[in-house]
């Protein structure tokens, strides 16, 4: 019975997993495909009025892929687990400082009160 509700876990991790790698990629479909749009009807729009194409590839133009991309960036990193300001060694780090802390005052009160 036990190792059926540790398969039905496992499975069940799996989908959540899976659910989250589907949501980055349609993300990703989504921002290529928005951006792309987004661009093309902006530069496409701008030379029909007389700009010429350098003239087009200013900051206005691609503001929304930079700051999206952001955006996308932390999804991903998010998705696959990547963190590499708090990451496990960093946990384990601090869990040890905490714990010498904890230990110190222990010592420095049990000193006290003898």
């Amino acid at each position: 019975m036990e190792v059926m509700e540790k398969n039905n876990e496992k499975l069940q991790r799996a989908k959540e997993r899976l659910k989250e790698l589907k949501g980055f990629y349609w993300h990703l479909a989504a921002y290529i495909g928005v951006n792309s749009f987004i661009s093309i009807s902006s530069i496409i729009g701008r030379m029909s009025n007389g700009a010429n194409f350098l003239d087009v590839l200013d900051f206005g133009t691609f503001a929304v892929w930079i700051f999206w991309g952001i955006g996308l960036f932390f999804h991903g990193m998010k998705v696959f687990s990547y963190n590499p300001i708090f990451s496990k060694e960093w946990e384990k780090r601090q869990i040890q400082k905490f714990m010498e802390k904890d230990r110190q005052e222990a010592e420095k009160f049990g000193r006290n009160g003898r």
